[in-house]
């Protein structure tokens, strides 16, 4: 196993929660690792933004895989990167992509289970993704290659109907296809997370949310892993906004230095 890939596996397996902050260029990571973070992650909608790209594969791979070089060239910690829907209409396409990650010097990925299409964002169905993950995770084990499968499954963020139900059963399917951690964003509730927690054997992965318990309870609920989505982001700009505010307001600089 390569270090990077062991660290970050690590970081799921023990008793503490994992928190793990979505970054979006070289200096938000550095800064993070600098605070002594374990590990960090990019948040596809940050990078997209900051790039003035539309979430959900609007930006350019290529644009992407500039930034990612970048963050590993700056880290000495694990990077996970969140590839949305994995870049690509087919697994080989999918792994393609993977493959030049790997070359960057990533730790593991988020690949989603639903995909945009004219009426917006749906669920794939549970069984023709899996297959995916599957023939993905393959073609890792063939190329000897260490990557971290975090599959995020969206019946919560979507509010999908019987959506306890539909995300045991997905759980299920893509623990059997070779994933090696389960992301279900905007899930909240106590005792959503626990059926989800006890109905596999992988690390959960939450986001951070309004109503989204406290770190000691997540931690007492089981949950593995916990990270900052596009939020952190969204407040480092809203403060520039409200620093341009003050300024203005002030007719002086003043709150630039305070």
């Amino acid at each position: 196993m390569s270090s990077v890939f062991n660290t970050f596996k690590e970081l799921h397996q023990g008793r503490q929660l994992f928190v793990l902050p979505n970054v979006w260029n070289p200096e938000s990571a550095r800064r993070f690792q600098e605070k002594g973070f374990p590990a960090a992650g990019t948040s596809s909608a940050a990078v997209a933004a900051s790039l003035g790209y539309e979430d959900g594969e609007g930006m350019p791979f290529d644009d992407y895989l500039f930034l990612v070089r970048r963050m590993t060239a700056v880290l000495r910690i694990p990077l996970s990167v969140d590839i949305e829907m994995g870049y690509g209409d087919s697994p080989e396409a999918i792994y393609a992509n993977i493959s030049r990650l790997l070359e960057a010097g990533v730790a593991g990925i988020n690949i989603e289970d639903s995909i945009i299409g004219n009426e917006g964002r749906v669920l794939q169905p549970a069984a023709s993704f899996a297959a995916t993950l599957g023939a993905v995770r393959s073609r890792l084990t063939a190329a000897g290659a260490d990557l971290f499968l975090n599959v995020r499954s969206d019946t919560y963020l979507l509010n999908v109907a019987d959506k306890e139900a539909e995300t045991l059963q997905r759980l299920r399917l893509y623990e059997a296809a070779g994933a090696d951690g389960i992301f279900l964003p905007c899930i909240a509730e106590e005792a959503a997370i626990t059926a989800a927690v006890s109905s596999t054997s992988l690390p959960l992965n939450v986001m951070c949310i309004p109503g989204l318990p406290a770190l000691g309870t997540l931690e007492k609920l089981g949950v593995k892993r916990v990270s900052m989505g596009p939020f952190l982001y969204n407040n480092v700009y809203d403060r520039i906004g409200q620093l341009s505010d003050a300024i203005t307001a002030m007719g002086s600089f003043e709150p630039l230095f305070i």
